[in-house]
């Protein structure tokens, strides 16, 4: 199967797959733990994960700190770009959540409601068809996780927690006989 066909609609989950308890490094707020995740409420890690349509993981990027914001570890990976430009020659879109606010035009995530103001009806139905389909690209995510037991807590340096989430993508896909 071509990697175009794989990627049709494909889903950016951005997850914080795997917590952990080894975390007293200081980050670059004064106060605040580098691995902190205040989206989560948990000390873990961010990690970027590429699901196909069909909400089968194709590619996850290595550990970034959880203290760091979804379109910060996007740009490290250089995700935007690359699927950006992926978009502009195969024509497709790039659903994400919230968190890639900014991201180029060939993203799509749900409408923000505006402070103090209401979504309109159109924009309610767009962010339900958003969501549906992102159920999906979440389900890439939850398989891993619920998969592979070494991806629900980590007790050793959280910066391994890439190699770990790697390693489980690579045998998920054994498993599946599936590969990108």
């Amino acid at each position: 199967m071509l990697l175009a066909e794989l990627l049709g609609d494909d889903g950016l989950g951005d997850v914080r797959i795997v917590d952990t308890d080894r975390c007293r490094v200081p980050g670059p707020t004064e106060g605040v733990d580098l691995w902190w995740s205040g989206k989560h409420k948990h000390h873990g890690s961010n990690i970027q994960v590429l699901s196909t349509p069909d909400g089968f993981p194709i590619w996850t990027s290595p550990v970034q700190p959880g203290c760091e914001h979804d379109m910060t570890c996007a740009r490290a990976h250089s995700l935007l770009d690359t699927l950006d430009r992926f978009a502009a020659e195969h024509g497709i879109v790039t659903l994400t959540d919230t968190g890639y606010e900014g991201a180029p035009a060939s993203f799509r995530m749900p409408h923000k409601k505006p402070k103090g103001g209401q979504l309109t009806d159109a924009q309610k139905q767009f962010n339900k068809i958003i969501g549906a389909l992102r159920a999906l690209a979440e389900k890439a995510n939850a398989d891993l996780k619920v998969r592979f037991k070494a991806l629900r807590r980590v007790s050793l340096s959280p910066g391994r927690i890439g190699d770990i989430t790697a390693a489980t993508l690579v045998l998920f896909q054994h498993e599946h006989g599936r590969t990108a």
